[in-house]
């Protein structure tokens, strides 16, 4: 029988596990895991750390992977941004941390979440990251590589992650006790991401969400209150997918509860996993908006295929386009929705 080891969780990603788990033998100072959210990265992440800290390295069974895993090794040090960009009293506190000695490990792993948020604290990490203590790893995560992020990506191996193929994602899903057609549906809006396969496979709303979308057109009448009555249900609408994902948050809270009870955890691991969680509900809406774009742009494109409206069709897929670029710039959704309806209206397209 095949012993197991800390990896077995990490879903679609053969290649980039296959890397990491070679590079626990002779690990470097620093590791980037490149990919979309919801890929692996974290599940990656920590259990290479495992890997890093347990004496064979990476057996599966014993404390230090255990511990690792469960993500309450003291040395297995996860780093959360506060704000919603990396600061540079970030920086300087990720610097304290990787001077500091392992407590009961090998070595510690410093694990730096969301770096594609790096932005002016970049500098001030550059001579942290690429020569630290002999005994401290780091492994940074992002979703992609801006141009805040090239100098200190050079100083690391890369791991590239890719969006899971949708046979994967059933394969998961059914695995976890899903019914085959609802996986299949929940794969194909996904875009990849095991997580939201997941929530959207627990979300018995996701086909009306759906053709709400696909069917906003046909309302929009040309008027400021159809535009603000529709972009006010639309978004709320997605609200009904917060409910799972707030069941998981809970039970979260509840072991990190327990864990603080057996270990005395400090009183900011709760902090920080609140923290986590808020921003996990606003990806989630981000990620449902971009959904309901999708859809839309959709739409116009069976428009575009199929009738005579080019110009217009073509007009509606840029304004949609935009829009979703615009989701970078963290704005405020309801006005940024409200606006793209206006642009939608003025096409004369249902």
């Amino acid at each position: 029988m095949t012993p197991p080891h800390p990896f077995a969780g990490v879903v679609g990603q053969e290649r980039a596990v296959g890397q990491l788990r070679a590079a626990v033998r002779a690990p470097v100072h620093a590791y980037l895991v490149v990919g979309p959210a919801g890929t692996g990265q974290r599940e990656l992440a920590s259990s290479f750390a495992a890997g890093l800290v347990c004496d064979e390295g990476g057996c599966g069974r014993c404390e230090h992977c255990r511990r690792a895993l469960a993500g309450t090794h003291p040395d297995v040090i996860v780093r959360e941004r506060a704000g919603p960009f990396i600061t540079v009293d970030d920086a300087r506190e990720i610097g304290r941390l990787a001077s500091l000695s392992p407590v009961e490990a090998r070595r510690k792993v410093l694990v730096l979440a969301d770096f594609h948020l790096v932005r002016d604290a970049a500098p001030a990490l550059l001579k942290t990251i690429e020569e630290p203590p002999a005994t401290t790893v780091f492994v940074v995560l992002a979703d992609q590589v801006p141009a805040e992020l090239v100098t200190i990506a050079s100083r690391c191996v890369r791991v590239q992650l890719s969006p899971l193929p949708a046979e994967r994602i059933v394969e998961a899903l059914v695995g976890e006790g899903v019914e085959a057609a609802i996986a299949e549906e929940a794969a194909a809006a996904s875009n990849g991401r095991l997580d939201r396969a997941r929530l959207l496979a627990s979300d018995q709303g996701f086909a009306a969400r759906r053709a709400a979308w696909r069917d906003a057109p046909l309302r929009l009448d040309g008027t400021g209150a159809t535009v603000a009555s529709l972009a006010d249900e639309l978004l709320a609408s997605g609200e009904t997918l917060l409910q799972p994902l707030e069941q998981r948050q809970a039970a979260e809270l509840a072991e990190a509860g327990e864990r603080a009870r057996l270990y005395g955890e400090r009183g900011s691991a709760r902090r920080e996993l609140e923290a986590r969680h808020r921003r996990e509900q606003r990806r989630l809406r981000t990620d449902e908006l971009r959904f309901g774009l999708a859809t839309l742009a959709s739409r116009y494109r069976d428009r575009l295929a199929s009738g005579p409206d080019t110009q217009a069709c073509l007009e509606a897929l840029d304004a949609i386009a935009a829009a979703n670029e615009a989701l970078t710039r963290n704005p405020n959704q309801t006005l940024l929705l409200q606006a793209l309806l206006v642009r939608l209206s003025r096409t004369g397209l249902a």
